[in-house]
């Protein structure tokens, strides 16, 4: 691990302006109203990750603890890419005491394969079993 760097899920320490600002610029969720942040927050397993007691990265995993768990809303902040920090917490999420021996733990990315892969996820093996309800633009028709 960075000694620059830590990572903690204790949500007290999450930076609300730093996480909203960055998901509602996001392709995943732009425009994204800070109470659905701060819901989205307190109904996960909440992974921040600071440099000096300042948030510089996010991560959050939606589970029921035993059978499924779905990785959502990843991001470093732009001065802090290139070190290894993604990678340091995917490693951090994978290794989390709560998130093992789950059946299932599935995520959504439009250009982060790579990094993912190298901590086991595949392609979907049968996407004709997975179904889904996309509102792509609801953040936007809410404003």
């Amino acid at each position: 691990m960075n000694s620059e760097y830590s990572i903690s899920t204790d949500k007290e320490k999450l930076d609300m302006e730093i996480i909203h600002d960055f998901l509602s610029n996001s392709y995943w969720s732009k425009d994204i109203p800070i109470e659905t942040v701060k819901r989205s927050i307190e109904n996960s397993i909440c992974f921040g990750v600071y440099h000096q007691n300042k948030q510089v990265g996010f991560a959050r995993v939606i589970t029921d603890s035993a059978t499924f768990g779905y990785l959502a809303d990843v991001f470093i902040v732009e001065e802090h890419r290139g070190k290894g920090l993604s990678k340091m917490l995917m490693k951090f999420i994978m290794d989390y005491p709560q998130l093992q021996g789950l059946r299932r733990f599935c995520l959504a990315t439009r250009d982060a394969h790579s990094l993912y892969m190298q901590f086991g996820f595949t392609l979907l093996k049968n996407p004709d079993r997975l179904m889904e309800i996309v509102h792509a633009d609801i953040y936007s028709r809410l404003r």
